[in-house]
């Protein structure tokens, strides 16, 4: 016999099916837990009211001044919030992020005294951006029974956040 008669997909396949079905699940959850952190948040501050849910592991809302943006992030089993500096690399200072960076970290203790903790202090010297977070470990967006619980403290956070650097 010159043919083989082969029936179903392969292993191949069936291991791209299972990738790309565990992709699609992890985006419904992440735009469902931005869905719903968005609007909880709207109650407290305005800062993401205008946001768009949508699938990634990060959504933010800018700042009011170009290349300082406020985000939250979640992970399978991590969250968080930061403010972000990048205002690109067609800026024509190259190294203002870093600038920023460092005149904001001269006044830590005042920063993270108003935020009322500590943050996470990250100057990024190998890479563009620097950013300066809080983060949750041990809870994201895996787990949805605890999600109410993880949206107060992400939103709690972004209010104290906002508030502190605003100034």
């Amino acid at each position: 016999m010159l043919f083989r008669s082969i029936n179903g997909p392969s292993k191949e396949s069936k291991q791209i099916g299972a990738e790309k079905k565990q992709y699609a699940e992890r985006h419904v959850m992440r735009k469902e837990f931005w869905t719903e952190l968005l609007e909880k948040a709207k109650e407290k501050t305005k800062l993401h009211a205008n946001i768009t849910p949508n699938i990634y592991s990060w959504s933010g809302a800018g700042s009011g001044r170009s290349g300082i943006g406020y985000n939250y992030t979640v992970k399978k089993d991590g969250a968080g919030v930061e403010l972000y500096l990048d205002r690109g690399k067609d800026f024509e200072e190259p190294n203002v992020n870093k600038i920023r960076f460092d005149k904001l970290y001269k006044q830590k203790n005042k920063i993270e005294k108003e935020f009322g903790g500590k943050l996470d202090w990250k100057r990024l010297d190998n890479r563009r951006a620097s950013r300066i977070s809080v983060s949750f470990e041990g809870i994201g967006y895996k787990d949805k029974e605890k999600w109410p619980e993880l949206h107060e403290k992400m939103i709690d956070a972004m209010v104290r956040l906002e508030k502190a650097f605003s100034k």
